[in-house]
């Protein structure tokens, strides 16, 4: 019998496949005391097992490469922790064996994370996938992961790793479920780079029998369970006609009416161009240059380095806009040379600007790099900060682009409430904005972006989140600027209709969306884009807000 279930979807497709489950995690090692003639053998064990673990998530990266890529390195960072390995080896000191002393040193740190503010507890799901994988090591047991499998499958966890999700293969995993995550979590992000179907935050979804059949709609959210004929049918086709679709879509993108909203990339580095400019992307709207930061912790990138990263991504778009956010440090992002240690919420503590305006020669060498990257070419170079909350902030930072001679747009990304609330005083400082919509939603409903009991919250279609999208595109309408949304919420086709109807004047998103969403803009005019970014202001929750908005959309 058919039953259907309702998750998140947080990438496009449909899916049809029987349930495979990721391996289960690693036991918890006995609480056995060893002599102290062996501590020096199992501190070696440890530390052992953690280059281990921290080559294989570099190498994993490696072959991903893109988003995956910085997302892995950063958790090869977390492996190697000093201190946590400090921690390790004085437990072992004191009698444990490795892989019991790996095992409650990280559940130390793993508390404190929990404790620690919204961007650092949402980094728990990784710290976990790195416990699990040293203590396998340590054990001898196979690593906890995708199962093996001939024949094509729809995946079901609990949550997915990064480096699990890095290197699914879209031959054998067809979709995936978890009960966990968000729309802006890590393995969210990851799945619309592969173009994999996924559905978070789905209650009970561990539940789901191995071998059960269930169709899987990235796009609404709803899990078929046993799907009869005639759903899978129906479903097959509305995929063969969005496939369809998408293949007839290209050129810039637009309403049906000619109502021009240039489609660009979101991009972590060079490795992230070759798809940007495959989807045909338009230019660069959001180009997160904390990969070059990543590498060493401890010291910045030199001005070489920079320069050249840099310039490989301009290069790409001749006669493009490309849009550069200086370094967003701090939070889920330290880094030792530039982030205080002891910050007892560091969400809301010194991050992005405020660490750069901390550190002026950081912020300086960034901005001279930039400026020689681009010199001689022909590229629409824009440069914004992060985390500006007021005027004070863009002044600070569009002073500090000046005194780096830098020839380029000055902007300001929206991403606290307060600079959505005063964007029309921002605009006095800076030339345009740029909505990030995934911070933008957690510190307005104080929900923290990787946690889905909280994905109600989450979700870009809250009606007071557009209030706050459509409060900053007119206050740039009215300066006489632009304002383009960089957060995911931009990757979501209905939705991107949505924000071209509130006035939001640039969409940016990964590459895989940017078919989907320059196919359904061409579908629509600007004043039924417009009629429908009203009916969804106008509803009560955003679940009323989405059907609101197709409801018009649909000439219902």
């Amino acid at each position: 019998m058919e039953t259907t279930l309702r998750g998140v979807g947080v990438s496009h497709g449909v899916a049809i496949g029987e349930v495979r489950h990721m391996g289960t995690a690693v036991l918890e090692p006995p609480a056995k005391q060893i002599p102290a003639e062996e501590a020096g053998r199992e501190q070696g064990r440890a530390r052992q097992a953690v280059e281990a673990v921290a080559a294989d998530l570099i190498a994993r990266g490696n072959l991903a490469g893109g988003e995956a890529q910085h997302v892995l390195e950063a958790q090869a960072m977390m492996a190697q922790d000093p201190e946590l390995m400090a921690d390790v080896e004085r437990r072992i000191a004191v009698g444990s064996t490795a892989e019991r002393a790996v095992y409650d040193a990280f559940a130390a740190y793993r508390a404190l994370l929990a404790n620690a503010g919204e961007y650092l507890a949402g980094r728990v799901a990784d710290l976990d996938d790195v416990r699990n994988r040293i203590v396998a090591r340590l054990l001898g047991v196979p690593m906890p992961g995708v199962p093996d499998s001939d024949e094509p499958y729809v995946l079901i966890a609990r949550d997915l790793a990064p480096a699990d999700t890095a290197l699914l293969d879209p031959t054998l995993v067809l979709g995936f479920v978890t009960e966990e995550g968000g729309p802006t979590s890590h393995s969210a992000i990851l799945a619309r780079a592969l173009g994999v179907p996924a559905v978070v935050a789905l209650p009970g979804a561990g539940e789901l029998a191995e071998g059960t059949v269930i169709a899987v709609d990235g796009s609404t959210g709803e899990i078929f369970v046993r799907p009869t004929d005639e759903k899978r049918a129906e479903m097959e086709s509305a995929a063969a006609a969005r496939k369809a679709a998408l293949a007839a879509s290209s050129g810039p993108g637009a309403t049906s009416d000619g109502h021009k909203v240039p489609l660009l990339a979101n991009v972590g580095g060079p490795g992230d161009v070759p798809a940007a400019v495959e989807a045909g992307a338009e230019g660069v709207g959001l180009f997160r240059t904390e990969f070059l930061f990543l590498d060493d912790s401890k010291h910045a990138p030199s001005e070489e380095k920079q320069v050249a990263a840099y310039r490989a991504v301009l290069e790409a778009f001749p006669e493009g806009r490309v849009v550069v956010r200086v370094l967003d440090a701090g939070a889920d992002k330290p880094l030792d040379f530039l982030t205080p240690a002891d910050e007892p919420n560091p969400a809301l503590g010194v991050r992005g600007l405020r660490s750069l305006l901390d550190h002026p020669d950081v912020l300086r060498t960034q901005l001279t790099s930039l400026a020689k990257a681009a010199e001689g070419l022909p590229v629409y170079l824009e440069v914004m900060a992060p985390m500006v909350a007021d005027r004070i902030d863009a002044k600070a930072f569009a002073d500090a682009c000046r005194e780096a001679g830098l020839e380029a747009k000055f902007g300001a990304m929206v991403e606290i409430p307060s600079a959505a609330l005063r964007a029309r005083s921002i605009l006095q400082e800076v030339e345009f904005l740029s909505l990030g919509t995934n911070d933008l939603a957690q510190y307005t409903f104080a929900a923290d972006r990787q946690v889905g009991a909280v994905s109600r919250l989450q979700d870009p279609w809250q009606p007071a989140l557009l209030d706050l999208v459509a409060m900053s595109a007119e206050a740039a309408r009215a300066e006489g600027k632009s304002c383009g949304v960089c957060g995911e919420a931009a990757a979501d086709p209905l939705l991107a209709c949505v924000l071209t109807g509130l006035g939001v004047t640039s969409l940016s998103m990964g590459a895989a969306s940017i078919p989907y969403v320059r196919a359904t803009l061409a579908k629509y005019t600007l004043a039924q884009c417009e009629r429908a970014a009203s009916a969804a202001r106008s509803a009560e929750s955003a679940e009323e807000a989405r059907v609101a908005a197709q409801a018009v959309l649909s000439g219902e």
